[in-house]
Parts: structure tokens; C-alpha cells; sequence
């Protein structure tokens, strides 16, 4: 274990665990190791909650919510909600580009702190 924790700041190292809890979590209560992806769409239908079958579209959707959920604040603005329950939002700016590896370490970060605050 000491070398994943090699060359890495206490940021990075706390991250890692954040990271491990939350898809332990995850994986505890619906029998599979999340990804990001996974992470958005978990997150979308806790904001949109409800829970159904949904079809490819409506799963993009979700993941749609749930970024838009993490970013908010920062990039997003709550807008309103329709008549069938999907939350929608403005972006307040872009995102700027960012490499793969950073943006997906900004996303792990936003999940932990998302399931830090509303889920456990």
C-alpha cells in the first residue's frame, strides 16, 4: 500500500481514501464498484427523486443533473423544475478545459464532498 501513496501530497492521499469510502458505499448498497459516471447518475436520481426505470436518454439526463448538482455555485445556477419533477439549470460560465486527469481527480472531489454532505 505504501506505493499508491508515493510522491503524493496529504491532499491527494486524503482524495484516494475519500474516494475509496465513497465507492465503497456505493458498492455496499447497490452491489457494484462505481465510476464517475456511475457517481453522476446516482447523484441525478437523488436530485431528481425518483426511482424507475429510465430509458438511455433519461440516464444522460441524470447525469446531466447531477453535474450540473456538483458545479453548483460555481458554473451552474438552479433554474427551475418542470411539471414531470427534472430539475433544470443556467450555466452561470464555462468550464475551463481542463486535462482528463485533473478534471476526473475535480469530479472525485466534488462526489466526496457531494456524498459527505447528503448522503452519509
Amino acid at each position: 500500500m505504501p506505493l499508491l501513496y508515493e510522491n503524493k501530497s496529504d491532499t491527494e492521499i486524503q482524495l484516494m481514501k475519500d474516494w475509496a469510502e465513497v465507492r465503497q458505499y456505493v458498492e455496499k448498497h447497490f452491489e457494484n464498484k462505481p465510476d464517475i459516471q456511475v457517481c453522476l447518475f446516482l447523484i441525478g436520481v437523488n436530485e431528481f427523486g425518483q426511482i424507475r426505470e429510465f430509458e438511455k436518454e433519461e440516464k444522460q439526463d441524470l447525469m446531466h443533473v447531477g453535474m450540473c448538482t456538483l458545479l453548483l455555485g460555481e458554473y451552474y445556477e438552479y433554474d427551475y423544475t418542470d411539471a414531470d419533477g427534472w430539475p433544470h439549470f443556467k450555466e452561470m460560465k464555462p468550464m475551463e478545459a481542463m486535462f482528463i486527469k485533473i478534471q476526473e481527480t475535480f469530479l472525485k472531489h466534488k462526489i466526496v464532498q457531494y456524498f459527505k454532505e447528503k448522503v452519509y
